[in-house]
């Protein structure tokens, strides 16, 4: 649509998009501009010579303008066949003629009136060829009226003229030819202005459902920029910072340190460098790390998971999410305080027990007395001490206190030493034990806690290998420490199984089915050990394969 048609909408109150309009106001935009061109024309002709307007030709051309104007508004051109609307350009050509033949010696160009009927057929986009063709007849009937209305003298009347025909038809290819370029970017555009909106509708609807999500789960869930800024924050979470004393805002915007966040303990405040939301945009990831929020009665415990966002490996930002637990870590304290409590009360009549079985045993001996009372004794005196390590160890997992006296040791003796305490067992369950270590292995180290890493893992290989086997102990020097392995090819253990290998009392389905004694605390107190010297344990199994357990301890 021109700049012209625009104006002369806008004169009538129409401002609408041109497409946009009805098939009916469209076809009357495109009359509106030969309507004004030929109100212009008449001032002219009234201001240069008025005696034109008493020229039949002149007024039969006025006549047939209004004619096709007044169709132009009315008709209902959306209820007729898509080319019906033709009739009007059409009908212009002899009106623009008439006026031509009135009023040629009046006003000069009344010629070019022409182009608006064809740009009329040009825009239309129907019957290109036919359209050309009517172009160009029409002006031609234009430029031939006034010849064939006085009489042809001459050939050189009808070909003088030609040259406006064929800029006709040149106007009618250009704007053909822009006409399919614009209606090829429109339509361009309404596909990309539909997926803008599919994609703004799709947006809204993840917005909502994120919201959704997020307002309905019993998580706290924080999403900050990686310039700190809160991107997004549940109410779940603004209960938690408020209860942390802070306004609503990431506690690494707090430079004061006024968060309540403290340790395990519950009395200890966190360091800023301790706290989650600091260790996240470090771009840490972690998991399940436990804190304590606020103080006194409403003192909360909160297990914490970051998760970087990164764009293009990028640092983008970081994800948080709080999770109440303090009902679980109650429950899990009044467990220990529980266990605790029974170990202390069952130990000293225990200690009591052994010493007496141990002086009734040197008193049998001495009286040198044989068969079932010795016998009783001795068992007696085995499951006590049995019971007591038994109780020991779950004193010593309670309390979660790691005692260590440490000296210069060698751990290939250690290992010595642990093996010829274990060969008797595997004899007895028909197990090959065997050991691959250097002449010495200088570490320091407690030498008790280590005998008893290597008793449990010893034990452990000997127990989980029913049906015989070999048990395998190795243990190396490397540049920055001491290696230890223990291999077994007993029965082994599943994924599922290994994932919970250093969980307090776990044992796994097998060893319960086929009923292994144990009470599940040997690793749990083996991991504690090695990690209070420094060190590290882990290891590799397979479901009825066998297990390796390894352990690395600093030189």
């Amino acid at each position: 649509m021109s700049s012209f048609e625009r104006r002369a909408l806008a004169l009538v109150g129409i401002s609408n998009e041109f497409h946009a309009l009805s098939l009916r106001l469209r076809v009357a935009a495109s009359q509106l501009p030969l309507v004004l061109s030929v109100l212009v024309t008449l001032f002219l002709v009234a201001a240069v010579s008025p005696a034109a307007f008493s020229e039949d030709a002149f007024q039969l051309g006025l006549l047939l303008l209004a004619v096709t104007t007044a169709a132009a508004f009315a008709v209902p051109w959306d209820r007729l066949f898509v080319p019906a609307y033709w009739v009007i350009p059409l009908v212009d050509f002899s009106a623009i003629g008439f006026l031509y033949t009135g009023g040629r010696n009046t006003v000069t160009g009344l010629t070019l009136l022409c182009v608006f009927p064809v740009f009329w057929l040009a825009w239309s986009g129907v019957a290109t060829h036919l359209g050309a063709l009517l172009s160009f007849a029409g002006t031609l009937l234009v430029v031939w009226t006034p010849a064939i209305s006085s009489g042809v003298e001459s050939v050189r009347d009808l070909a003088s003229p030609l040259l406006i025909p064929f800029i006709m038809l040149a106007i009618f290819n250009t704007v053909t030819i822009v006409e399919r370029d614009t209606t090829s970017q429109h339509k361009r555009l309404l596909e990309a202005e539909k997926g803008l909106q599919d994609s703004l509708q799709e947006s809204r609807m993840r917005t909502q459902l994120l919201n959704g999500v997020l307002e309905t789960v019993d998580v706290g869930v924080t999403a900050l920029a990686a310039d700190g800024r809160i991107l997004l924050m549940n109410s779940r979470q603004r209960t938690n910072y408020a209860l942390a004393g802070l306004a609503g805002t990431a506690d690494s915007d707090d430079p004061d340190d006024r968060a309540l966040l403290f340790g395990l303990d519950q009395v200890t405040p966190l360091t800023l460098a301790q706290r989650p939301t600091q260790r996240a945009m470090r771009e840490e990831s972690f998991s399940d790390v436990i804190i304590w929020v606020g103080t006194g009665k409403d003192q909360r415990a909160l297990a914490v998971c970051a998760r970087a966002l990164r764009d293009n490996d990028t640092f983008a930002g970081t994800v948080l999410a709080y999770s109440d637990v303090t009902d679980v870590v109650n429950a899990l304290n009044a467990k220990e305080d529980f266990v605790s409590s029974v170990s202390h009360e069952l130990r000293t009549p225990l200690t009591s027990i052994i010493g007496y079985l141990d002086l009734a045993v040197d008193d049998a001996e001495e009286q040198n007395l044989q068969g079932p009372v010795r016998t009783g004794l001795l068992v007696a005196q085995r499951n006590a001490e049995r019971l007591l390590t038994l109780v020991s160890d779950l004193l010593t997992t309670a309390s979660g206190v790691m005692n260590l006296r440490k000296s210069n040791e060698d751990l290939a003796e250690l290992v010595r030493t642990a093996v010829d305490s274990a060969d008797p067992r595997a004899e007895a369950a028909d197990i090959q034990l065997s050991s691959e270590i250097p002449g010495a292995l200088p570490v320091r180290v407690d030498s008790g806690r280590i005998l008893q890493v290597l008793d449990n893992l010893l034990s452990n290989a000997i127990k989980y290998s029913p049906d015989g086997g070999a048990v395998t102990v190795r243990a190396w020097a490397e540049p920055d420490s001491v290696v230890l392995e223990v291999t077994d090819d007993g029965m082994g253990m599943s994924p599922e199984d290994q994932l919970e290998v250093f969980t307090k009392f776990f044992r796994t389905g097998q060893v319960k089915k086929a009923a292994i004694p144990g009470v599940g605390l040997g690793l749990v107190i083996t991991k504690s050990i090695v990690e209070a010297h420094g060190g590290r344990i882990t290891f590799e199994s397979e479901l009825h394969a066998g297990t390796t357990f390894r352990v690395e301890l600093l030189g």
